[in-house]
C-alpha cells in the first residue's frame, strides 16, 4: 500500500540553510550577486532569527539564513560541504551572470566552460561555499 503512494505523493524542495557569521550581510551578498529576495524575516529572540529568501522567481524553494552562535557552527561557516557545491544555481544567462559577479568582486573558483548541453561556472560566496552556476542550453 506505501509502494503507490510515493508514485503519487509531491515533494519539493522548502529550504536549504546555511550556516552565515551576519544575517544582513549574507542577504546582501545573495541580493546583489544572485537576486534573491526576502520572503520572510523574523527575529525571535536575540539569537534566533528567521531570514528565508529565495531567487528571483522560484515561489517553493530558498536559502534559510542560520547565523552560528556555537563554536562548532562557527567552524563550519563556509565549509558546510567540505568544498564541494553547497549550491547549484540555474539561469537563463550564464555568462551575464558570471560578468556581473565578477565584476561585484565575487570568487569565481573556476571560469565559464561550455559543455555539451550546458554552461557553468563555479564561485563562491562571502564566506567561501561553493556555488555552481548552470545554464541549460
Amino acid at each position: 500500500m506505501h509502494e503507490n503512494l510515493i508514485y503519487t505523493m509531491k515533494t519539493y524542495l522548502g529550504r536549504i540553510i546555511i550556516l552565515v557569521n551576519d544575517y544582513d550581510v549574507a542577504f546582501e551578498f545573495y541580493k546583489n550577486n544572485f537576486k534573491c529576495e526576502k520572503i520572510f524575516d523574523q527575529t525571535v529572540s536575540e539569537n534566533l532569527r528567521f531570514l528565508h529568501v529565495r531567487f528571483n522567481g522560484d515561489v517553493n524553494s530558498g536559502i534559510w539564513f542560520l547565523k552560528a552562535e556555537t563554536q562548532e557552527e562557527k567552524s563550519l561557516v563556509g565549509k558546510q560541504t567540505s568544498g564541494q557545491p553547497l549550491l547549484v544555481i540555474y539561469t537563463d544567462s550564464c555568462e551575464d551572470l558570471y560578468n556581473s559577479i565578477k565584476n561585484n568582486g565575487v570568487e569565481i573558483l573556476e571560469p565559464l566552460v561550455s559543455d555539451e548541453g550546458s554552461i557553468y561556472f563555479h564561485c563562491a560566496d562571502l564566506y567561501g561555499n561553493r556555488i555552481t552556476v548552470v545554464e541549460l542550453l
